[in-house]
C-alpha cells in the first residue's frame, strides 16, 4: 500500500515513547505507508516538531495533567484543541488518507468523524476500556461512567475498523460498541526483542544487597503501587530481609505520593524510584532485577487489560509475581507465580518465594522467554495489524521481510 498516508493521533504518552504506538507506527513506515503522529510533550520528547526514523512527530504541551474526574476533562478538552488543529495543519500539508486514533480519550472520533466527511477512513485502536477505567480510579460509576459509555459507542460507531489489544477488548467493540466482528482486528502489544535486549546485570543498582525485585510502568492510581510498597514493608520490617532492594521505574501522577508512602513506611533505603527514564536504564534495572512484579489492583479494568510490562518482563526472561487477573494469566500462564488479588501480603510471600528458588526462577524465566521468542513477539502481531488496514481498502499490506529499521 506504498503511498498512503497515515495519521496516528495518541495524548496519553508522547512518542516515541509510548511502545505500542511506535511499533505500529514503524509497521505501517515499512508497509509503504507515509506516518505522522500526533501527541503531547514528555520528558525526553520536549520537541514540537521532529522526525525520528521517517516519522514524523507533531507535539504540544498540555496545559494540566487531570488527577479528578474535572480535571480530566479540561486535559482532555485541550488535547482535542491542540490535536485538531494541527491535523489541519498537517491536512493542508502533506496530507493524510486515514486517521489513526488511539484512546484514552474517547473523544478523537470527532476528529475523525470530520475527517471522514471529505474522505478519509477512521482506525479506532483501543487501548483502554475507559468506562471501566473511570471506575477503577474513582470507585464509582454515575454520570462520568454513563457520558463514557456514550462517547465509546459513537467511536465504535465512526469507526471504519477497530484495533483491540485482547480478545476481551474486542468483545467490548463487538457487544458494547455494536461492530461487525469482521471489522475488529486483535492486534496485541507484543514485545520487540530488538528493542528488550538481555544484557549483564548492573551491580550497582542493588545497592550492596543481594536481590533486587523490579517494576516498570506508569506510576498512577490503579496501578497498584500502594500494595507493592506494602508488600515491601512486610518484606523487610516483618520478614526481616534486609537482603532485598526494589527497583521501580516509571513516572505519573502518583509518584511523588508514592515516594511519600515509601518514607512513610521506612523504605527510603530500600527502594529507588527511577521517574521516567531512556530505555537503556529502564533495561538496566530489568536486566538486573532477580524477580519483576505486576502489582496491577484485581478490579474489572485490569482484569480484560493485557499489559505491556508482564510482557516485557518475559521477552527479558524474568520470573514474575503478580495479582490473579485473567488477561494476566493468560499472558504469562508458568512464567508468573499468582498471589492473591489485592492481599499485599501473599504478594510478599511469592516474592520471597521465588528469592529463594534460584532454580524456579530460572525456568519460569526461560518459559516466558520461550513464549516471547514463538508466539508473543511483536513480529507474530504486525500482520495483524496490517490485515486491519487491508479492510480499509481491501488491498494487502506487506511489510519488507528484512526491514532494516
Amino acid at each position: 500500500m506504498h503511498g498512503r498516508r497515515v495519521l496516528i493521533l495518541v495524548e496519553n504518552l508522547p512518542s516515541p515513547f509510548d511502545r505500542r504506538v511506535w511499533q505500529e507506527a514503524g509497521a505501517l513506515r515499512d508497509a509503504g505507508c507515509a506516518v505522522s503522529i500526533i501527541c503531547p510533550t514528555g520528558k525526553g520528547c520536549e520537541k514540537k516538531r521532529e522526525t525520528i526514523d521517517g516519522i514524523d512527530i507533531w507535539r504540544y504541551r498540555l496545559p494540566i495533567e487531570g488527577r479528578g474526574a474535572l480535571g480530566y476533562l479540561v486535559e482532555y478538552a485541550a488535547a482535542l484543541a491542540f490535536t485538531f488543529f494541527l491535523s489541519l495543519r498537517i491536512f493542508f500539508g502533506k496530507g493524510f488518507d486515514v486517521v489513526h486514533a488511539c484512546n484514552p480519550p474517547d473523544l478523537f472520533f470527532l476528529v475523525g468523524g470530520f475527517y471522514k466527511l471529505l474522505g478519509r477512513k477512521f482506525v479506532f485502536d483501543h487501548h483502554d476500556a475507559n468506562p471501566e477505567l473511570y471506575e477503577a480510579k474513582f470507585g464509582r460509576r454515575g454520570l462520568f461512567y454513563r457520558l463514557l459509555l456514550l462517547l465509546e459507542k459513537a467511536t465504535f460507531r465512526t469507526a471504519d475498523v477497530s484495533i483491540a489489544t485482547n480478545e476481551s477488548y474486542k468483545r467490548i467493540a463487538v457487544t458494547r460498541g455494536g461492530m461487525p466482528p469482521e471489522r475488529v482486528f486483535v492486534v496485541r502489544s507484543g514485545p520487540s526483542l530488538e528493542r528488550l535486549k538481555i544484557v549483564p546485570q548492573d551491580e550497582k543498582l542493588k545497592k550492596g544487597r543481594k536481590y533486587l525485585v523490579g517494576y516498570v510502568g506508569v506510576m498512577g492510581k490503579q496501578e497498584g503501587i500502594d500494595y507493592l510498597l506494602i508488600a515491601a514493608a512486610h518484606i523487610v520490617h516483618e520478614l526481616k530481609r534486609s537482603d532485598v532492594h526494589f527497583g521501580l521505574v516509571g513516572g505519573g501522577t502518583s509518584l511523588d505520593e508514592m515516594r511519600t508512602l515509601a518514607r512513610h513506611l521506612g523504605l527510603e533505603e530500600h527502594v529507588t524510584f527511577t521517574g521516567r527514564v531512556p530505555d537503556g536504564e529502564m533495561l538496566a534495572m530489568l536486566n538486573t532485577a532477580d524477580v519483576c512484579v505486576n502489582p496491577d489492583i484485581a478490579n474489572e479494568m485490569n482484569d480484560i487489560s493485557t499489559m505491556n510490562k508482564v510482557m516485557e518482563y518475559m521477552a527479558l526472561g524474568k520470573p514474575i509475581v503478580q495479582f490473579d487477573l485473567a488477561e494476566g494469566r493468560f499472558s504469562a500462564r508458568e512464567a508468573s507465580l499468582y498471589a492473591r488479588k489485592n492481599n499485599p501480603f501473599d504478594l510478599a510471600l511469592k516474592i520471597v518465594e521465588l528469592l529463594d528458588d534460584p532454580e524456579r526462577r530460572r525456568r519460569m524465566g526461560a518459559f516466558g522467554r520461550r513464549r516471547v521468542e514463538n508466539e508473543l513477539e511483536w513480529r507474530y502481531e504486525r500482520p495483524k495489524l496490517l490485515a486491519a488496514y487491508a479492510a480499509l481498502w481491501n488491498v494487502v499490506l506487506t511489510v519488507p521481510r528484512h526491514s532494516t529499521r
